[in-house]
């Protein structure tokens, strides 16, 4: 885990104890610092010791101290004192379904829970309906969530949660009175990870659609008259059903992020509106604004564009709706015009059955034609550190595998580029030699060992090699397991832009690397970025949609990106 993951999950535990305490107002900021930071492009550590924790957005001086109060000494003391004050392993009792940090405190005061096997315990003895507040219900609702807790510790992939999403979404449609439907939350805003995947429909019948769901393959976790949850593969999916006039304004407010909602809201104060998820109310006339969430004349709300258009704004896209800017941007009406998938005319990091994958060359050319793309590269692993099982293809190899990939180019009328995936050692070196490079025609360097630590020097090294073209997953990192490289990306897309050097966005859903906020900097950098899928078979180049959002989600437009060239401009990218 990266010093900002470390430290940002510290934060969050901190809002948590707050929160299970009564404090109202510092949970949340807490929370909003941790998300940043988590984020954030330098390292916490770097940034304490030029104590200018404060730069980074919704850090605050209080928080800014406790971070170097951290760094300095192993410890926050005021998270000490919060964590003698109520001795629970707060983050694994909150996983269970239905048990938030106030429960979890209430549970601590009458019944001594501390642990998830405590909580287990109590519920089994039947304790926890004696405790006020709480009865048999809760009691087996808590119960029956304990295993899962223990299961699903770690928010789920945007790899796995949008399949299950397309799935459910094909399901609705199948129904008539459903007029309308569309994932919401996280989902929609191609994070990549979520907590559930959420669904929004519109419909008069909602009782009907609330029964199509439920017939859905899935565990029926509860269902209502408008509003039910499932759990398929693993992951909850939430059924919310509105009427199809409050679809739009259902879809914005859902959609989220909550950041981005304030700004919207506030936004609305300033013109005497009110917007909620029922639509946007003029409330100029409206003696009590709070009087209910329907006061007032309703101007918008059947469709999103309404929403934002109330606000004298253009449809701001989901991707972009995490306060980064983005409102600001529409106002002024210099929104991105952001990259589609059907921008993309190529593929510049993929294997075949040469080291890792599972397709021949001739099937990875077919995979790309079945797309429509104009090219790809083959660009299999090196040998070095960081293949797993050793598997991967020496330097004599590599050229007599760069012959083979030009035979095959000469049966299909896609362009071929021949080249390798190089790894970065520690010490910025890559692993295959210099004449070799020069003949092949795409080289994608990337890290894959030593990544707990700073790697912008070893990252600065790879993009300044003169035959290094394309920076792979340029912080290793994977979801849910690893955090990977602390990075100052403002330094390594400043040289990437000088070294016409491509930063990759890793479409494999295990990866997503760069993050959204990488591309966003990149960009301002004047470095290039490149969507690849690193795929290991045909069927992974359809792993190309997470890297395009990806892109969105750093308000990437096509321009930005290298594969959305023609052939020819690549191959003069590459120096060919």
């Amino acid at each position: 885990m990266s010093r900002n993951a470390e430290v940002a999950a510290l934060l969050d535990e901190m809002a948590d104890r707050l929160e299970a305490t009564g404090v109202e107002y510092k949970p949340r900021a807490y929370r909003q610092a941790a998300d940043n930071i988590r984020g954030h492009t330098v390292a916490v550590g770097t940034l304490a010791a030029e104590e200018t924790v404060d730069e980074i957005d919704r850090v605050g001086d209080a928080i800014a101290a406790k971070v170097v109060e951290y760094i300095e000494t192993g410890e926050i003391e005021e998270l000490e004192a919060l964590r003698e004050e109520l001795p629970v392993d707060i983050d694994a009792v909150t996983r269970v379904e239905g048990v938030g940090p106030k429960t979890a405190a209430d549970l601590y005061e009458a019944l001594g829970v501390e642990t998830l096997d405590d909580l287990e315990a109590a519920a089994e003895a039947g304790e926890i309906q004696e405790v006020k507040g709480f009865g048999p219900k809760t009691e087996q609702n808590i119960l029956g969530n304990i295993d899962f807790a223990r299961e699903s510790h770690e928010r789920e992939l945007l790899g796995e949660a949008q399949p299950l999403a397309d799935r459910v979404l094909a399901h609705l449609r199948d129904h008539d009175a459903v007029e309308a439907v569309d994932t919401a939350g996280s989902l929609r805003r191609w994070r990549p990870t979520v907590g559930d995947v959420d669904i929004l429909a519109a419909s008069d019948d909602g009782e009907a659609v609330v029964e199509h769901f439920t017939d859905f393959e899935a565990t029926v976790i509860e269902a209502g008259t408008s509003k039910a949850s499932l759990r398929a593969n693993g992951m909850r999916v939430d059924l919310r059903v509105v009427v199809p006039s409050e679809w739009g304004a259902a879809l914005q407010y859902f959609s989220g992020s909550r950041d981005h909602n304030i700004v919207v809201r506030n936004r609305a104060i300033e013109r005497d509106l009110k917007v909620n998820e029922y639509g946007v109310f003029d409330i100029s006339d409206v003696d009590d604004p709070d009087a209910g969430q329907r006061v007032g004349e309703r101007v918008a709300g059947e469709t999103e564009q309404s929403m934002y258009a109330a606000l004298d704004l253009p449809l701001v896209p989901p991707e972009l709706r995490e306060d980064r800017g983005e409102i600001e941007a529409a106002a002024n009406d210099d929104l991105p015009a952001l990259v589609t998938e059907d921008d993309l005319r190529g593929d510049l990091h993929l294997h075949t059955d040469a080291s890792d994958g599972d397709g021949t060359v001739a099937e990875m050319i077919e995979g790309a034609a079945r797309r429509g793309y104009d090219y790809l590269a083959v660009t299999d692993h090196a040998t070095g550190p960081g293949m797993v099982g050793g598997v991967g293809v020496d330097d004599d190899a590599l050229l007599e595998l760069a012959e083979r990939v030009r035979t095959a180019a000469a049966d299909t009328d896609l362009t071929v580029f021949t080249g390798v995936e190089a790894n970065i050692g520690a010490d910025g070196t890559v692993s295959v030699a210099d004449d070799v490079l020069a003949e092949l025609d795409c080289v994608v360097a990337s890290p894959h060992v030593s990544l707990d630590s700073d790697g912008t020097d070893r990252l600065l090294a790879a993009v300044e090699h003169p035959e290094v073209n394309v920076l792979g997953h340029p912080t290793g990192r994977l979801l849910n397991r690893r955090e990977g490289l602390d990075v100052d990306m403002e330094a390594v897309a400043a040289a990437a832009a000088a070294n016409d050097t491509a930063l990759e966005i890793n479409a494999n859903p295990h990866r997503l690397d760069l993050r959204g906020g990488y591309v966003k900097q990149a960009i301002e950098a004047g470095a290039t970025i490149v969507i690849d899928t690193d795929a290991h078979a045909a069927s992974n180049l359809s792993f190309a949609r997470f890297g395009v959002h990806t892109a969105r989600r750093g308000w990437a437009e096509a321009d930005d990106v290298l594969n959305t060239r023609d052939a020819d401009a690549v191959a003069d990218f590459l120096g060919l």
